[in-house]
C-alpha cells in the first residue's frame, strides 16, 4: 500500500487557509483598536470644545467664532456616531472571522487525523510485510536445517 498523499495535501491546504483567517483576524482587531483610538481622540476633542463653550471666554469671543465652534462640534458628533457605526461593523465581521477560523480549524484538524491515520495504517502494513517476511525467512532456516 502506498501512502494517499490527498490526505497531507488537503491537510496542508487547511494548515495555510487558518493561517490566512488568522492572518485576517489579526488585520480586523488592528482596525477596531484604530477605530477605538479615533474615537477616543474624536471624544476628547469633543469635551475640550464643549468645555470651552462653558467656559467665561464665551462672552469675550464674537457671533461668528461662536458659530463656528458649535458647527465644529456638530461635525465632531457627526465624525464619532459614523465611526461609531463603523466600530460596529468592524466587530461584526471579527466575530464572523474568529466562527470562519474556530471552522477552518476543525476542518484542519480533522484533515491533519486523516493524515496522521494514513500514514499509521500504511506503517502497520510495513510491520505486517516485513513480519510476514521475517516469518518466512525463519521457516525457510527452519526446514533447511531439518533436511538431511
Amino acid at each position: 500500500m502506498t501512502p494517499r498523499n490527498c490526505w497531507t495535501v488537503l491537510a496542508k491546504r487547511a494548515q495555510d487557509e487558518t493561517a490566512a483567517i488568522q492572518i485576517e483576524l489579526g488585520q480586523i482587531m488592528a482596525r477596531v483598536d484604530s477605530l477605538n483610538s479615533s474615537k477616543s481622540r474624536l471624544q476628547k476633542l469633543y469635551e475640550d470644545y464643549r468645555q470651552q463653550e462653558n467656559s467665561a471666554n464665551l462672552a469675550l469671543q464674537g457671533m461668528r467664532e461662536v458659530m463656528n465652534q458649535r458647527q465644529f462640534m456638530t461635525q465632531l458628533l457627526t465624525l464619532m456616531q459614523r465611526v461609531q457605526v463603523d466600530v460596529g461593523h468592524a466587530e461584526n465581521k471579527l466575530a464572523e472571522t474568529r466562527k470562519r477560523l474556530m471552522d477552518s480549524e476543525k476542518e484542519r484538524l480533522k484533515m491533519q487525523s486523516l493524515a496522521d491515520q494514513n500514514a499509521q495504517a500504511i506503517l502497520t502494513l510495513a510491520e505486517k510485510r516485513d513480519q510476514r517476511q521475517m516469518d518466512a525467512l525463519g521457516v525457510m532456516q527452519f526446514n533447511l536445517k531439518q533436511s538431511p
